[in-house]
């Protein structure tokens, strides 16, 4: 029965994944293909139209058809996918050196950093080339055409601190329907000039690269604008599983996107002017304004689910220490995953809006374009070859198959699109660096706090078997909640508590909170619990890297295993505020030791963030010097 279901539910969850996963590589096609002759400056003829045509194909067929949707798409964290999944898998390995995971963790920052780059060009872009299909159409609307772009993406930042559940239901039918309609706008030109068809024979690539390989290389830098957003089949896996993503891709989006390049080659044969704009050039007069209507809708999909893809890994690295806490607001009461974060969305917004304004339209766009993706590939592919000798004991030479291949593919694209740097590849990588410094910088700076802590400490049984010898010690009714990240120490807002207001509750509960590699943890392996004495107890909630921690919730359950009276009333939560002094000495550079106190001053409240009623929190203070 449970079979059924799940295969009834199946053409319902594939539509749905149509709409939230293969929007950014389905709009590729308004822009992939013009780019390709304009930065090689390359004339149009019979060799250059179907070697470019033919490294399409099977770039496409190698890289997101293989590598992506046969290869990657194994690696799953519990069914969850993307680049903080793929870290944590590795992470698990003990094949690989623990001296030698910081590098994994390095390499994880990079494809995240690089990912968040991709999330402030695709909006850009997408919807710029989109909307220019109006110039086509007429030339009164060249200079409306900024305007309408910035218009339509402050409408697409706006609503979404209501969620996109309502817009979602028509994401899917909006996109089916315009990868049908480019699929047939494709066959349509095919049939004009089925010769193009021959674009499959790899003899075309191969003529083109060895009779002009520098404009081969030239060109590969413009060929990865096909495959942009082929990392989110892996990064969305989690929201609809493998099955669904790979049925609509190999029935629907392959198909319909391999025709409408066809389609456009076809029409550069019968007509090389006609690379002003191949896309819309193909559309017959009376169906252009319906065209750019859709591909506008497609572009705000493409849009939304970078954008929700940005909030998902910001939240993933947030959860797994590796950025600070930010304000999360949860849009659904039904859907775990539908998260808003204002601080991320605003930052997105402003982002975009300068990208624009400094590239004006979707063809100086396509230079920034590329890089972040090329590089997040390459990441993508030494931390699956890791992977699979780690976690999957693929012996070595199985590994080198795979992996040699993809790395010198990934690196011809890397270097290919090296070359735009000068002219705008630069944004990705300084937006890339930045979030980099940001990820690491926290990372570094937590473990300098902790070790700092640790040290100036109180071990934690020492300290209760003094106070349970000690006649002088007085207890107040009531219980206390501590939130500590280590065990083994006394919480620093305790030894505040005992300092300054002499006393103890006559019940103190511990509570650390634990993030593990997986996605969700269940209810039943939520909590565990360690009485230490009569007094003093040890309380363990363990979330996954996508669940939301509620405390008070926790606590009930805790409560319960405890044979506790939960009375919300009657609980007091003691939180340690540290106040960060920067020094001269050992740690991080000043540099970075000053960003990190300021992301530590400018970090949500723990009581937000683990949702603890404001009126139940006493905060200790305390400095401690880096």
């Amino acid at each position: 029965m449970q079979s059924t279901a799940k295969k009834a539910a199946l053409p319902a969850i594939t539509l749905a994944a149509l709409g939230v996963v293969f929007g950014d590589i389905g709009t590729s096609p308004l822009y992939a293909l013009r780019q390709c002759f304009l930065t090689a400056h390359l004339a149009i003829s019979e060799a250059s139209v179907l070697g470019i045509l033919s490294l399409i194909f099977w770039c496409m067929m190698l890289t997101i058809s293989f590598k992506y949707v046969t290869i990657i798409m194994r690696a799953d964290n519990n069914g969850e996918g993307g680049i903080m999944s793929l870290l944590a898998l590795n992470l698990r390995s003990n094949r690989i050196a623990d001296n030698k995971k910081i590098y994994l963790i390095a390499l994880g920052f990079i494809g995240a950093s690089l990912f968040f780059g991709d999330g402030i060009i695709t909006p850009a872009i997408s919807v710029l080339s989109a909307i220019e299909g109006l110039s086509i159409a007429t030339p009164v609307f060249n200079k409306w055409l900024m305007p309408l772009a910035i218009g339509i993406l402050t409408g697409l930042f706006l609503v979404q601190r209501h969620g996109t559940g309502t817009m979602g239901k028509f994401f899917g039918p909006i996109t089916l329907t315009w990868f049908v309609s480019i699929g047939i706008i494709g066959i349509w030109s095919i049939s004009q000039t089925p010769f193009v068809l021959t674009m499959m024979s790899p003899h075309w690539a191969l003529n083109f690269i060895f009779h002009q390989p520098y404009v081969a290389f030239l060109t590969m830098g413009a060929v990865i604008l096909t495959m942009t957003g082929g990392e989110a089949l892996y990064a969305d896996m989690g929201h609809f599983g493998r099955l669904p993503i790979k049925l609509a891709w190999f029935t629907v989006v392959l198909p319909s996107l391999l025709l409408n390049y066809a389609g456009q080659g076809a029409l550069l044969l019968r007509n090389p002017a006609a690379i002003e704009n191949p896309f819309y050039l193909l559309i017959p007069e009376w169906a252009l304004y319906p065209m750019i209507g859709l591909a506008t809708a497609a572009a705000v999909i493409a849009s939304q689910a970078v954008i929700t893809g940005v909030f998902s890994m910001v939240n993933q690295a947030i959860q797994l220490r590796y950025l600070p806490r930010l304000t999360v607001h949860h849009t659904s009461d039904v859907e775990q995953g539908q998260i808003y974060l204002p601080f991320i969305n605003w930052i997105l917004f402003i982002s975009v809006l300068i990208l624009i304004l400094l590239f004006e339209n979707s063809a100086n766009l396509a230079s920034a374009y590329g890089v972040a993706v090329t590089m997040t590939m390459l990441c993508g592919t030494i931390l699956i070859s890791v992977l699979a000798y780690g976690l999957w004991r693929w012996p070595l030479w199985k590994v080198l198959l795979f992996a040699v291949p993809f790395l010198l593919i990934d690196l011809v694209f890397v270097a290919s699109t090296s070359l735009k740097i000068a002219s705008g590849g630069w944004v990705p990588i300084l937006i890339g660096a930045i979030v980099y410094t940001i990820l690491m910088t926290w990372k570094d700076g937590r473990e300098i706090v902790y070790s700092k802590l640790e040290k100036d400490a109180l071990p934690l049984s020492l300290f209760i078997k003094s106070v349970s010898l000690s006649n002088e010690t007085i207890y107040v009714p009531g219980q206390a909640i501590f939130l500590t990240g280590n065990t083994n120490i006394v919480p620093h807002a305790m030894l505040h508590n005992i300092k300054h207001n002499k006393v103890l509750h006559e019940r103190n509960i511990m509570v650390t909170v634990i993030t593990r590699d997986v996605p969700y943890v269940t209810n039943q392996e939520r909590i565990r619990v360690e009485v230490l004495d009569d007094r003093f107890q040890q309380v363990f909630v363990y979330y996954g890297f996508k669940d939301q921690p509620n405390i008070p919730i926790a606590l009930e359950q805790a409560y319960g295993q405890l044979r506790i009276p939960y009375d919300m009333m009657q609980i007091s939560f003691f939180i340690s505020r540290d106040r960060l002094i920067h020094t001269i000495g050992d740690g991080m550079a000043p540099w970075r030791e000053k960003l990190f106190i300021s992301m530590q001053r400018n970090t949500s409240p723990v009581s937000d963030f683990y949702q603890i009623p404001p009126n139940r929190v006493v905060e200790m203070g305390s400095q401690i010097e880096i």
